[in-house]
């Protein structure tokens, strides 16, 4: 009887097809399965560039769209954003280099994780706002001035914190009161683990993509507001010295009594004060009054302290000649908005309302004027800016050319009226009853009009007489 003689196949072998097909041989089945997600798995040591992602992820396709728009990567870049250098130290911000799906993948994960984030800086704005009441603020506040008090308690605050969320958390006391022990223990079910993350594209998801947009313009906003002050500190400003003598005035003074501060009292006061800031009736009552009767004192000082930037830009020859000041009107009128009715009932709007120097009727004061009287003209289409409007001046005479026109907060011109914050002093119809503000007829009949006054100083150079 004949043996079977077999081979050893190695395991690496690939075997050949045939040129013709046999019949005996059965096509592979088709599995079709999805794509896998590392992100989720446990443990979380996959790289990000490593991760596949599915085409039919439409919010993947979005985000990277918008980021690679939004971020496009020049073809300059340094070296040192693009790869980390052997030996160099591992920082924080250069642990990856610059490259767009990684920014995708940690966009798309920020977003999904930041719920906690936004629900903290929802509920801090509630309690400082006073927008849930006055319970809940007076609770904080008389929680700060407990730790004031005994600031040795805050060391303990992370516990408190933890034994809060735990009670607050346990299912067993958000059941309904019942009569038996072991009824309760037996309705009480323990609720699902919360998921890792929230899906992309529901609701929640959502919710913290505008809540990241929305503190992105806040923060841009409160750049914004503090950039202009950076180069007084910075030396890119003539006024840091002055700045630092101040500061350093100040810590002179300050270092040998700053043992006699009460430092309980002190961060008691601190704390307290933005809660009364942000009170509603001081935001309805208090700041109005206040700033009503200090604004005339606070136009006083803004008009000072521009003189004085003006003065110390002032270069030698403006010091050692005469100089005078040359005054500019600017006049408007109001234009409620006109509408005409056309065929059919429907109306349309034929011009603009507002304050406009377009609105000047034909034979009365000119846009911009030399003089009081509203007739010398600088020009007369009533076009411009302050800015790029010149006029002759005498022989010899020149504008300071370190400064620019200045508009007359304060209204001195007719000071026993004044002019609002602007500047603009307003009128009737007939440019008469001068007003600092104006009044409730005028706006009732839209019938009013309002000048504004802007100077600028000028000096006498004896060489441009020759």
């Amino acid at each position: 009887m004949a043996t079977l003689q077999y081979v050893e196949i190695p395991s690496a072998a690939t075997r050949l097809e045939s040129a013709e097909p046999s019949a005996d041989i059965r096509p592979a089945p088709k599995i079709v399965t999805n794509m896998p997600h590392p992100e989720k798995a446990v443990g979380g040591l996959t790289s990000p560039t490593a991760q596949p992602q599915s085409p039919k992820n439409p919010g993947f396709n979005f985000q990277q769209i918008l980021l690679s728009s939004a971020l496009p990567i020049p073809s300059n870049v340094p070296a040192s954003l693009q790869s980390v250098g052997k030996g160099a130290p591992r920082l924080l911000t250069t642990r990856d280099p610059l490259s767009i799906p990684i920014t995708t993948v940690n966009f798309r994960r920020f977003v999904s994780k930041m719920g906690p984030g936004v629900w903290l800086i929802d509920r801090m704005e509630e309690i400082i706002m006073w927008k849930k009441g006055w319970e809940y603020t007076t609770v904080f506040i008389a929680a700060y001035a407990f730790f004031c008090y005994f600031p040795r308690m805050v060391l303990l605050l992370p516990l408190v914190i933890m034994l809060v969320v735990i009670l607050i958390t346990d299912p067993y006391l958000r059941q309904p009161e019942s009569s038996s022990l072991h009824e309760d223990i037996s309705r009480v079910t323990v609720p699902p683990p919360p998921p890792p993350q929230i899906g992309e594209g529901s609701v929640d998801w959502l919710a913290n993509l505008q809540a990241i947009q929305n503190l992105m313009g806040s923060f841009s906003d409160l750049n914004d507001l503090i950039l202009p002050y950076i180069p007084h500190i910075n030396h890119t400003s003539p006024y840091t010295p002055i700045v630092f003598t101040t500061v350093l005035t100040l810590l002179v003074i300050l270092v040998p009594i700053v043992n006699f501060i009460p430092l309980r009292l002190t961060c008691l006061i601190l704390g307290l004060f933005p809660f009364f800031l942000t009170h509603p009736f001081t935001q309805s009552t208090l700041i109005p009054t206040l700033l009503a009767s200090i604004r005339p004192h606070l136009k006083h000082f803004h008009t000072l302290v521009v003189r004085y930037v003006d003065d110390d830009r002032l270069e030698d020859k403006h010091w050692r000649t005469e100089m005078q000041e040359v005054e500019l009107w600017e006049n408007e009128r109001w234009s409620p908005g006109t509408t005409s009715s056309e065929a059919g009932g429907v109306n349309v709007k034929t011009s603009d309302g507002g304050w406009s120097k377009a609105n000047l009727k034909p034979g009365e004061r000119k846009a911009w004027t030399r003089g009081r009287d509203g007739w010398s003209a600088v020009a007369e289409d009533g076009s411009g800016d302050v800015s790029n409007l010149t006029f002759s001046l005498s022989p010899g005479w020149l504008f300071v050319e370190t400064e620019d026109w200045r508009p007359d907060l304060e209204g001195t011109w007719i000071s026993s009226v004044g002019a609002d914050d602007a500047g603009w002093v307003y009128t009737n119809d007939a440019w008469m009853e001068p007003r600092a503000y104006p009044l409730e007829e005028w706006k009732v009949s839209n019938r009013m009009t309002r000048r504004r006054r802007w100077m600028r100083r000028i000096y006498f150079d004896p060489g441009t007489t020759t």
